[in-house]
């Protein structure tokens, strides 16, 4: 890694730190890991099981559409707020290369989002073992960060791209709004909607349901917890009836990946060709 790149990434993570912008993320998923802990042991008393295992099926549940919008709103207004208050023709009027610059900008928004959810699952492991006194799933635990990551920098990837083309930082925002909205509701509801209007064979629904990134890591991460669950959906049971474990996980995490890999480099190309201003 170049010298540009450190001192972007450096620049960039000044600005995130200033903003807060991680400290909302920790609080986010905080928030989230306390609650499901609180759910957990709740339901315990009922059904009779305990431990992160719970706790973290539950939580991946709800991360899966919280990652995706927490990387949208983050990541989209980045490049075209710089480009409207002037930073961004500032700092390439230095000699910093434009693919430094957008490269360090989407590392560290990256791990801006990633290092608190690592954290929140550390401190989740170290309740399991020294406040309840079990084993650490690290399968399960492994499974999920990664599935994630993927997610996560899929929507870093298209926040990215958004941010390039978007004219103005409220145009930013809204699209990055308007595409979490498009990906939750294509999880089951518009396709089932899809298939009850049109009448659709089950594979083709099933085929426009894997395009989606976060349905992806939807039935990766629950698959292999509880795969039988109706908490799937009709699309995700399906799914796992028709393929194992081991297929879903690859599935989740390399088709998320790629998607923010091409949007990532589809907006370095632009970046690199266009006017700044």
């Amino acid at each position: 890694m170049s010298a540009a790149w450190i001192t972007c990434m450096r620049l960039d993570l000044g600005e995130v730190l200033r903003s807060r912008w991680m400290l909302l993320c920790l609080m986010v998923y905080s928030v989230l890991g306390a609650l499901f802990v609180l759910v957990g042991m709740r339901e315990s008393n009922v059904l009779g099981f305990t431990g992160l295992g719970r706790v973290l099926f539950s939580l991946c549940h709800a991360l899966v559409l919280v990652l995706p919008l927490l990387a949208l709103t983050g990541v989209g207004p980045a490049i075209v707020r710089g480009r409207e208050e002037g930073v961004l023709e500032l700092w390439l009027s230095q000699p910093v290369p434009r693919t430094a610059w957008l490269a360090g900008v989407s590392l560290v928004r990256f791990g801006a989002l990633l290092g608190p959810l690592v954290l929140v699952f550390v401190l989740l492991a170290l309740w399991t073992r020294f406040g309840l006194g079990d084993a650490i799933p690290w399968g399960f635990l492994g499974r999920a960060l990664a599935l994630c990551a993927c997610l996560l920098w899929s929507f870093v990837g298209l926040g990215i791209a958004l941010s390039v083309y978007a004219t103005s930082l409220a145009r930013a925002t809204t699209l990055a709004l308007l595409l979490w909205a498009l990906s939750v509701a294509l999880i089951d509801f518009a396709l089932i909607g899809a298939l009850l209007r049109w009448r659709l064979p089950v594979e083709w629904v099933l085929g426009l349901a894997l395009l989606n990134p976060v349905q992806d890591a939807r039935m990766a991460l629950l698959a292999g917890a509880e795969p039988e669950l109706a908490i799937l959906g009709p699309v995700g049971f399906f799914a796992t009836t028709r393929f194992s474990p081991s297929a879903l996980f690859a599935l989740g995490a390399l088709w998320p990946g790629l998607v923010g890999t091409a949007a990532w480099l589809v907006a370095w190309r632009r970046f690199r060709r266009g006017d700044v201003v």
